[in-house]
This record gives structure tokens, sequence and C-alpha cells, in this order.
């Protein structure tokens, strides 16, 4: 099977591997798409995501769609479509049975957090546990089924958060994950729902999902791709978010001006629900005026089983995926993977981008 493995820093290879059998409680795919995550970003321009480090041939890749080539259970018929929650789980934590996304020792699709590296979906066909495939809706396109993981990881920020129906919700940052938030706010029923962004892409396809754009300054903004820039780059100061204003902040971008910004705009006693992912070590955000107003930081991580709301979701409104996929590559190219990891780094002109593993 052809499969795109990164080695190291801007080094991706489409290679022959042999093609896996599945084993019991096991179940191979065959891939269709895989989005381009941030995550992917990190391991095919650095080598490495954070602290993990690629030290052998890994596929990245755990926002995935396809359909099911050989199940030996026999409980799952050859060609059914499906997604995949990538996420396997640890060592349960007394009192929080119910979190096993926060346990530890688990894995995760196209990841180097464990050695040997957990292998992920940018290939033809992908094995994976039985428990995490997910049979998707009748007539579902997997275009838009590739979108359940990124759904799920905002559905649980807005879980996290308590909720937004009836509330006004500020999301920070319009990549990806920030036009998804935006669009599960919108469809919960938020009161009012405002995105920012530093650039007039991302905040164009959020206006289509639903919310009003409010395009801020990059020196205290909230960029789609983790890079606020500057403002006289991105055209100047930028409007101003009221202060005291909301009563949730989903924060996306993980900028800490951006998060600053945020908790400066939500009212006293509101949420400020921490999405994006931040550095390591110490951040410079506006924690004295959160200890005022008694706002509630509360960090997301990833998502629990939100991927199955999220599949109803994208079932009841497939036009997200619309606005929000802007782009599709071959993966039957080392070259094509690279033109779909470039052109996701350019946030303005892109969403989110995703890999036909089908050629």
């Amino acid at each position: 099977m052809k499969t795109l493995f990164i080695h190291g820093r801007e080094d991706i290879r489409l290679e022959d591997v042999p093609t896996p059998e599945p084993g019991p409680g096991e179940v191979r795919l065959r891939i269709a798409y895989v989005g381009v995550c941030g995550s992917d970003l990190h391991y095919y321009f650095n080598g490495a995501n954070g602290a993990f480090v690629v030290e052998e041939p890994m596929a990245p890749g755990h926002e995935v769609s396809g359909v099911v080539d050989f199940d030996p259970s026999g409980k799952l018929d050859p060609g059914t479509p499906v997604t995949v929650h990538p996420a396997t789980f640890g060592d349960p934590i007394p009192g929080i049975e119910d979190k096993r996304h926060l346990f530890p020792g688990g894995s995760y699709l196209g990841s180097a957090s464990t050695h040997p590296h957990t292998q992920g979906g940018m290939s033809e066909f992908l094995i994976v546990k039985d428990f995490m495939v997910r049979p998707l809706p009748e007539g579902m396109d997997l275009r838009v089924a590739a979108l359940a993981e990124p759904l799920g990881v905002a559905l649980h920020g807005i879980n996290v958060a308590g909720g937004v129906e009836g509330k006004k919700v500020v999301v920070s940052g319009s990549g990806p994950i920030g036009l998804l938030a935006a669009a599960a706010a919108v469809a919960k029923g938020a009161a009012e729902v405002v995105s920012t962004d530093v650039l007039a892409g991302p905040l164009d396809r959020a206006h289509q999902l639903g919310a009003r754009p409010v395009r801020v300054g990059g020196a205290g903004g909230a960029g789609s791709a983790g890079d606020a820039g500057s403002a006289d780059a991105q055209g100047g100061a930028g409007e101003e978010l009221p202060r005291g204003h909301f009563d949730v902040a989903l924060e996306c971008s993980g900028i800490p001006a951006a998060v600053s910004a945020t908790i400066e705009a939500v009212r006293p006693a509101g949420v400020h629900a921490q999405i994006g992912m931040m550095g390591a070590g110490p951040q410079p955000i506006a924690l004295a005026t959160l200890i005022a107003k008694e706002i509630q930081l509360r960090g997301c991580f990833r998502f629990n089983t939100e991927i199955d709301e999220a599949i109803e979701l994208l079932a009841a409104r497939p036009e997200i995926a619309d606005v929000v996929v802007t782009h599709v590559f071959r993966g039957d190219s080392a070259d094509s993977a690279v033109e779909a990891f470039t052109t996701a780094r350019d946030s303005d002109a892109s969403g989110k981008v995703l890999v036909d593993m089908r050629g």
C-alpha cells in the first residue's frame, strides 16, 4: 500500500509498505480523506510537535474518513462508510472515570508521543481498534465526514464552557477549529456569535457560517494559525471587542494577546474556554482582569465523546463543509502532500485542507 511518511523536518516521502492484516478487535479501513491539522504542520515543518519529535517514519493525520475494507469479526460490512475517533485511552484516574480523554498513557493517530509512533491516516489502508470506528449516517459525503474530529474538538469546548444556548459568544481565531466552533455555536442556539481574526479570508468564512466577523488588530488579536502577525501587516489596529459583553469566550488561537483580549471581552462571572493550545511555560495573559471579574478559565483538551455529536451535526448541516473545506489535494505523491501542507499554513487563503488518499 502507498503511505505518506514524515521522516523529519520538511521531509515527507510516499512509500510502498505491506498492507497490514487486522487482528482480533481491529478493523482495516480504506482511507478516503485526511484533514491537515496544526499538529501535522508542526510535524512536517519542524520535525516535532512540541516535545514530541519524529524519531522514525510516521504517517500523519488523525482527521479521517473512509470505508471498511475488512472486519475480521464480520460486524461491519466491506464498503461501510466510516469516520474514526482517533484516540485510545490509558489508565483510569479515580474521580474522573467519565473523562477518558484525560487518562494518561493513551495514544492518538498520527502522533510521535508514543514509541513506536502511532501511525496516522495518510495511507491507503489503516488499522484501528473496532471501538474507534464510527459508521456514518446514510448518504453522508466522506468529504463532510472528515470534519467530524475537528468539530468534536469545537463541541467539546462548548460543552466544557457549559453550553451556549441563549448566550452571547465570542470565538477568538477563525481557523478551522474557530470556524467549526462558530458554526456549532450558531447551530446550538447562541443568541449572538462574534468571530475574530486578523485576516480577511477566515472572517469571510466565519460570516458565511452565521457569525458576525470582527477584524481585530494584529498586536492584540486572534490569528487563525497561531501567529497574530503585526498590526501593520494586517491592515492597522483593527476593531476592539466590547468590554464585558460576552457570556462565553471560545478561544481557538492560543495566542497570549488574543487570550487577554477575550478575557477583557467576557462579562463578570462569565466563562473563558481555552480551546487553542498554548506554548509550554509561562504565558503573558491578563490574569488580574480574570480574577477581578471572577471569570472562569476552563481548559479544553481534544474531546471525549463529542465526535458522535459532531457526526449528527454534520448530517443535519452538511453545508458547513462547503465553507470550512477550501482545498483538496491528491495523496498519491510527496509533491502533492507538500503542496497540501504549504497551503494549510496559509490561513488567509485556506480553511480546512484535505488530502484524498484515493489518488
